[in-house]
């Protein structure tokens, strides 16, 4: 156990705080606080602003701007069959993206000021605090800058015609990732599968952090190995 020296004032803007912790940062940041009313991370109003996203602005954002994408692919000719496929192929790109973006960025470890300041802002605020309703989806903002890289992948990936549908369906698969993240920490699933699926990443938040990346489905951790042990899944039902 590292010894904490530095003590973070909750009542105050965290964001600027969280890097003097340090070594300490990695154990802080896995000490959830269950509450629904959200930390301040600036003092600025602006950049709070900025931070905090109703969910349903990703699908009333993000929905029509796949559907033009998608759009794109069939005016160029392709049948809707062929579009629906490759609307597909990107939804499943796009689970592997967030798994991988999950488990090797959101994960990462560190110790350094601007480490722990650029994790809290990208994923360490979430565990700390995983109920801050106003946090949990991605601020369109951000997903705006890195749709560019994204559209350059699918683009090096793939033939012109095809790239638009891709390119939306890996969107779509976005927007059902986050409202699905969303759904797991404020819904109450009746069903099987969601009620699963919930516990499941409930799991990676309360019980073992560095296993169970998945959040739409337990695909990849099945495939990589990250499934976690069992016993400790029993544990949280």
């Amino acid at each position: 156990m590292v010894v904490q020296s530095f003590i973070v004032d909750l009542n105050k803007p965290l964001v600027f705080q969280v890097g003097h912790l340090g070594e300490a940062y990695e154990e802080w940041v896995h000490q959830p606080i269950v509450s629904k009313e959200g930390p301040k991370f600036f003092g600025s109003d602006f950049w709070e602003f900025l931070t905090r996203t109703v969910w349903w602005a990703i699908p009333v954002i993000w929905l029509p701007v796949a559907c033009f994408f998608i759009f794109q692919s069939v005016q160029m000719g392709h049948t809707l069959p062929q579009v629906a496929l490759m609307v597909a192929g990107g939804i499943i790109v796009w689970t592997l993206l967030e798994y991988s973006l999950h488990r090797f960025l959101f994960h990462i470890k560190t110790s350094s000021y601007w480490g722990n300041t650029f994790h809290y802002l990208i994923h360490g605020c979430h565990h700390k605090h995983p109920m801050d309703g106003l946090r949990l989806v991605f601020p369109p903002a951000a997903t705006a800058i890195l749709c560019f890289p994204f559209w350059n992948l699918v683009k090096l990936l793939s033939t012109p015609s095809t790239t638009p549908a891709l390119f939306g369906g890996g969107l779509l698969g976005y927007v059902i990732y986050d409202c699905t993240h969303y759904y797991l920490h404020h819904g109450q699933p009746s069903q099987e599968v969601p009620r699963q699926l919930k516990k499941y990443h409930l799991n990676h938040h309360f019980r073992i952090q560095d296993k169970g990346f998945g959040i739409t489905s337990s695909l990849w951790d099945k495939v990589f190995g990250t499934l976690p042990p069992s016993k400790v899944t029993e544990k949280s039902r």
